[in-house]
């Protein structure tokens, strides 16, 4: 069947994929924002849900002043013996563990710490033996290097030295490693080149999991670093996943991201999941893709009787009731500042802004598609309130009402890097009704404020600096209502009411 990448749309990086009890699950990278790691559930690889995520509370993980793109990233999900685990990593705190769950849709153990260094961590399950894999640097010549050792999977203690077992194909920044066994034959798949415009995967083999291990001839066997920029607008493919259906047939997860072109190339929605076939040949080796390449439209074998594009979904204060999996915070989680009603959602600022790596108060949704329109009705006498389109505390967009000795200012202020300019502010009539809104295309943002049912242009921005191309990073845009308050004793709210958020246009 014809199958439109990616399948799961959003910032939604580095996917990690396992099955159970005749369903797929899916983990992803989350950095520095709260609830971690969202977990996806589907029957068929191609319709995915949000099902929740495996870091739930401040005892799991330390997301203070985490700056924008640190935090966690590179999990791998796998389930043995009646247990998923997940691994990861907190990069900003240097350090790698796993959370086990009897239960998917349940909580999720505290954390269990492993000593061994490097990022993007992976485990393999073979008979009584558990195989902690992660990426480093070899001491003896400075390269980049796949570390293993085995582990105690109850207590994460180390059981053996961690060795290295392969620097990879060549390419720089070999990470994202997964450890498979078929036939007779060890399979270790790797990222290298960066997530960036060089990614790929590749892979080597060896009749045992320390080695030594062959290179794939071909290698790399997935990437679309030779395609060009502007011949193709799915770049960054790499950090694969492999998974097995029940009818034998073989796929693989990766991430990539959609590009636009303002004279360079650039992505700003994040990076996304993809999805891709894999052939075997008689000799026991691999390929992926079409001639090692993803597609936006692929012919995939899938059982599926329909493919229902997982990023077109529109957002209401309805979706928050019934896909509470879709929202996310800054950091730390503050309930006392978050009022939830059937039909409206009231923030209570802290002291911190939106250009802080602290935690404001911010409930936020990713951004799927390029095309867009949202609409949200704000009250409230909070000093500042408002929505942004939010990369990072050094890259945003906000729309704002900022109120101030009974005076009300409708403002569009745009941060790009140490760039911070008001570019329109509308001083509000007494008791005025106001409606934020923001249409997107692929090019630019365009703010409006409607005021008493008049629709007034505030002025557009480029969604490039919103990229990572421009701003740096590993996340991609966010929409988020938020609230500021420099003064928290004095308990002061916004109110959001009547939320739509239409996301992709071409359906």
């Amino acid at each position: 069947m014809k199958v439109q990448n990616p399948v799961v749309r959003g910032f939604y990086p580095d996917p990690s994929i396992c099955s159970a009890n005749g369903k797929y699950y899916l983990a992803c990278s989350s950095f520095e924002y709260f609830p971690g790691v969202p977990l996806f559930e589907s029957d068929d690889l191609l319709n995915w849900k949000p099902i929740g995520h495996c870091l739930t509370r401040k005892s799991q993980v330390n997301l203070y002043q985490v700056p924008g793109s640190g935090g966690v990233f590179a999990p791998t999900i796998r389930f043995h013996n009646g247990r998923f685990y997940m691994v990861t990593n907190n990069n900003t705190y240097q350090k790698n563990f796993y959370v086990y769950t009897d239960d998917i849709y349940s909580e999720w153990s505290d954390p269990v710490f492993v000593d061994q260094g490097g990022i993007d961590p992976s485990l393999y399950f073979e008979g009584d033996k558990v195989y902690f894999i992660s990426n480093g640097t070899d001491e003896s010549d400075g390269r980049g290097c796949i570390f293993q050792c085995e582990i105690d999977i109850t207590t994460g203690k180390r059981l053996t030295e961690s060795r290295p077992i392969w620097k990879g194909s060549g390419g720089r920044y070999i990470e994202s490693p997964h450890m498979y066994h078929f036939g007779d034959w060890y399979y270790l798949m790797v990222a290298e080149g960066g997530t960036e415009y060089g990614h790929m995967v590749t892979y080597a083999r060896s009749k045992d999991p320390y080695g030594p291990f062959e290179a794939y001839a071909q290698n790399p066997v997935l990437t679309n670093r030779n395609l060009g920029g502007n011949e193709n607008h799915i770049q960054g493919i790499g950090h694969g996943d492999l998974i097995e259906t029940p009818y034998g047939e073989n796929f693989m997860v990766c991430l990539g991201f959609r590009i636009q072109s303002d004279w360079m190339p650039f992505h700003h929605l994040g990076r996304e999941v993809f999805l891709v076939p894999v052939t075997w040949d008689k000799n026991g080796w691999f390929t992926a893709g079409v001639d090692g390449t993803v597609q936006t439209v692929m012919d995939l074998p899938l059982k599926a009787s329909e493919q229902k594009i997982n990023g077109r979904y529109d957002v209401s204060f309805e979706t928050i009731k019934n896909e509470p999996q879709r929202f996310c915070h800054l950091r730390e989680y503050h309930p006392e500042c978050y009022e939830f009603t059937e039909n409206s959602v009231t923030l209570f600022g802290n002291r911190f802004t939106l250009n802080d790596t602290e935690s404001p108060t911010f409930l936020g949704v990713r951004q799927s598609e390029f095309d867009t329109e949202l609409t949200v009705s704000l009250t409230g006498n909070s000093p500042e309130a408002g929505i942004t389109f939010y990369l990072s505390e050094e890259h945003h967009y906000d729309l704002a009402v900022l109120c101030k000795e009974k005076k009300r200012t409708l403002i569009l202020r745009l941060r790009i890097g140490d760039a911070v300019m008001t570019a329109k502010e509308i001083e509000l009539p007494e008791d005025a009704q106001i409606i934020l809104k923001v249409v997107s295309d692929a090019a630019q943002y365009h703010f409006y404020g409607i005021i008493n049912e008049e629709e007034i242009l505030l002025g557009s921005a480029r969604t490039k600096y919103l990229s990572s191309e421009v701003a740096g990073g590993f996340t991609g845009v966010v929409m988020g209502m938020y609230a500021v308050n420099p003064n928290e004793d004095q308990k002061q709210k916004a109110q959001f009411t009547n939320l739509y958020w239409k996301q992709g246009t071409d359906r």
